[in-house]
């Protein structure tokens, strides 16, 4: 019995022996998650916050480079009310451990998996082993990957790596939605900063640099970052005088911040050009 027989016979099961005539089975998407032992709890507790706004068939991959060649798999249904249906609908979630080689082959694997017509994303956590068989094979089978580089201990360099992938598919980084209210708080105080040679940030080196590079991008010139770290963003400054975030903006929760790169499907050039520009000395 292949492995996609057993997965889907599985599946099937698990429908049937629900014996709820009621449950809708519903799929807006594909949803890859790559997630090392390290950051499986956290990618787990993510996708419980994204059912309601993104059903989808989820295939979850977890690589175990020191276990025997071979894949384990556990499949499950999550059921949840959907409101804009008012009925209790389920999703799919299919786990996939994959020992020593068969992580180079995680794509033969999610292929035949994949829902027919549907986008497909992948949410890489921690840092993408770049030009490796398993990102490459995998990038060349979704519509978008998601990242958060905030995740990666080798910024900026990193951004050069990532850089490459822009040509192959669309790319959207996590860190990059969280600058989104600074963006706009800096996009307000216009033109009073349009003289601006230093940007201060308090906060992740991923947002600060990508701050940074927008605003590099966008005035086509040279300007200098001087940093703070701390988990969030707490403040900016342009040339010492702070600047405040938009009095309605909250913070987002992981699940809300990957939902909306979810829903996303063009390649977004903004991000692109403040990822290159974070590079520039």
């Amino acid at each position: 019995m292949s492995i996609t027989f057993g997965i889907e016979k599985a599946l099937a099961e698990l429908r049937e022996g629900d014996g709820d005539s009621a449950l809708v089975r519903t799929t807006t998407m594909t949803h890859i998650v790559w997630a090392p032992e390290e950051w499986l709890a956290a990618a787990m507790k993510t996708l419980s916050g994204l059912s309601e706004r993104h059903p989808s068939r989820t295939i979850v991959l977890v690589p175990e480079p020191s276990a025997p060649d071979g894949v384990e798999s556990e499949v499950r249904l999550e059921s949840f009310v959907l409101g804009s249906l008012g009925r209790e609908v389920c999703s799919e979630v299919i786990v996939l451990r994959l020992g020593g080689d068969r992580i180079k082959a995680a794509a033969s694997l999610v292929l035949p998996l994949l829902r027919p017509n549907l986008p497909v994303f992948i949410r890489w956590r921690g840092r993408p082993p770049f030009g490796s068989d398993e990102l490459d094979s995998l990038a060349d089978v979704v519509d978008r990957l998601v990242v958060d580089s905030s995740e990666w201990p080798d910024l900026p360099d990193a951004y050069r790596e990532l850089a490459r992938y822009f040509d192959r598919t669309s790319v959207s980084d996590i860190a990059w939605g969280r600058t989104e209210r600074w963006r706009l708080a800096l996009a307000d105080a216009w033109p009073g900063i349009a003289d601006l040679t230093e940007l201060f940030v308090r906060g992740p080196l991923a947002d600060a640099l990508l701050l940074t590079g927008w605003l590099r991008s966008r005035l086509d010139r040279s300007v200098c970052l001087r940093h703070e770290e701390a988990p969030s963003t707490e403040a900016v400054a342009v040339d010492g005088a702070e600047i405040s975030p938009p009095e309605s903006a909250e913070l987002e929760t992981p699940s809300e911040l990957l939902s909306r790169e979810l829903d996303r499907l063009a390649r977004d050039g903004l991000y692109e050009q403040a990822t290159q520009a974070s590079l520039e000395a």
